[in-house]
């Protein structure tokens, strides 16, 4: 140290005797530290001052980033179309078990059923009755009645009076020599001997004169005055085109019956040249209660 000098600038050992001979030495140190203290502080304060500034910087990366992550969806006016609300509907608590059709039972041909129908009698009036379901027949049932051997070219075909189609019918040409009198007749073959309480006829010429007969024999008589036919009806003007007509001898079976047809209406005499017909489009046979 130089001449006077209390403490050494290099290592700060003070001089003998400086710390008890004055105080300078201590205020100065006290002084250089405060100085460092405060120069520390200052130091520390500028470099949080200098370093505030950025981060407003990282701030503005990370939205970037995230903007550029994130896709916008450019703005276009798209259509606007009106749904209409439609109200969904009620679907019930309780499941509801739907109610079988009825089914219709199977009538066998000779039982009766109980619906009623209107029928019109062969006089010509209308009653209202229940009607029971007629007999099956068999498609070969019916044939023609000729006893006194008119022409075959003066019938048509038997069959179309039975099939249950009333568009067809079985017709018996007139004969001029005898117009209007008639004596031909259509048959119906029970195959088995049943008891019958009514025909139902439905005809194209009204106005023609019948009779029904039965026969318990299995071919048919060679006239219809033998003994062997039985008149189950009375000689009938049947006047309407459909005709229900009761029979008598309900309680006997027959085998054989025949729809006896005795007089043409006026309107199917026709002539010589151009003789007339009667018809019969569907004959049914109805089984006794």
């Amino acid at each position: 140290m130089a001449p006077g000098q209390d403490w050494c600038l290099q290592c700060g050992a003070g001089a003998p005797g400086s710390l008890g001979g004055s105080w300078r030495p201590l205020v100065w140190l006290l002084g250089a530290t405060l100085v460092l203290v405060l120069g520390a502080a200052a130091a520390g304060y500028a470099a949080l001052k200098s370093k505030a500034p950025s981060a407003p910087l990282v701030t503005r990366t990370v939205a970037a980033a995230q903007t550029q992550a994130t896709p916008v969806t450019p703005t276009t006016t798209a259509p606007t179309t009106s749904v209409p609300l439609v109200k969904p509907p009620k679907i019930p608590l309780n499941q509801v078990t739907p109610t079988p059709s009825p089914t219709t039972p199977t009538t066998p041909a000779n039982e009766t059923t109980t619906k009623t129908s209107t029928s019109t009698e062969a006089t010509g009036g209308t009653n209202t009755e229940t009607e029971p379901t007629p007999i099956l027949l068999d498609t070969d049932a019916a044939s023609t009645y000729n006893p006194y051997t008119y022409p075959a070219s003066y019938f048509g075909d038997s069959s179309l009076a039975i099939d249950g189609d009333t568009s067809t019918a079985w017709t018996a040409q007139v004969n001029p020599a005898t117009a209007p009198t008639m004596a031909e007749g259509l048959l119906i073959d029970l195959k088995s001997p049943q008891k019958v309480e009514a025909v139902k006829l439905v005809t194209a010429t009204p106005g023609m004169t019948v009779q029904l007969f039965g026969t318990k024999a299995t071919t048919a008589p060679d006239s219809i005055t033998s003994h062997e036919w039985v008149a189950l009806s009375r000689s009938i003007i049947v006047r309407k085109r459909h005709a229900r007509i009761p029979l008598k001898h309900d309680k006997t079976a027959f085998t054989l019956l025949t729809l006896w047809i005795s007089k043409a209406p006026s309107t199917a005499v026709g002539s010589p040249t151009s003789p007339g017909h009667v018809a019969v489009n569907e004959l049914e046979l109805f089984p006794a209660s």
